[in-house]
């Protein structure tokens, strides 16, 4: 029987919005190189939101790394969680997937960020982007330095 893949093997954690308290601003993560993957999963993760609060997140591409050019990609973002509704939509989570041809590739738009924006109040939160199908497989090879740890 051949080698079992683990789905570390098959994904790799590739950028982040790390898991804190989010100021009213907006939040980035690293810019993710889509030549090394087929797709991308950004999973937002929504705390207790603040006082009047709002929760935006969304995709951006650019043509490199420093985000020369950068612009939405679009249909890649979630409708906006605002606390002004009852019940208040705190501890939830939205996905947004995009595929490497979803980019503006005609142009040259290489690499991609997840945004978060959040208005009137700090609101909990965070954010873990998943690159998925690596072009060179482990995609774990392609994990953010700050995976600490991979168990079997």
């Amino acid at each position: 029987m051949g080698k079992v893949l683990r789905p570390s093997d098959r994904a790799a954690v590739v950028g982040v919005i790390d898991p804190d308290v989010l100021t009213a601003t907006t939040h980035d993560s690293g810019w993710v190189d889509m030549s090394d993957f087929e797709r991308i999963m950004a999973i937002v993760m929504l705390g207790t939101l603040g006082e009047s609060a709002e929760f935006d997140a969304k995709l951006q591409q650019a043509s490199d790394s420093s985000g020369t050019g950068a612009k939405d990609i679009t249909g890649k973002a979630i409708t906006q969680i605002s606390e002004d509704v009852s019940p208040a939509p705190s501890d939830k989570q939205a996905i947004i997937n995009c595929r490497a041809d979803e980019l503006d590739v005609t142009n040259g738009f290489t690499h991609v960020r997840l945004r978060i924006t959040v208005g009137a109040a700090s609101t909990d939160g965070g954010a873990v982007i998943v690159g998925f199908d690596a072009r060179q497989q482990p995609a774990s090879d392609n994990d953010l330095s700050s995976v600490a740890e991979i168990v079997a």
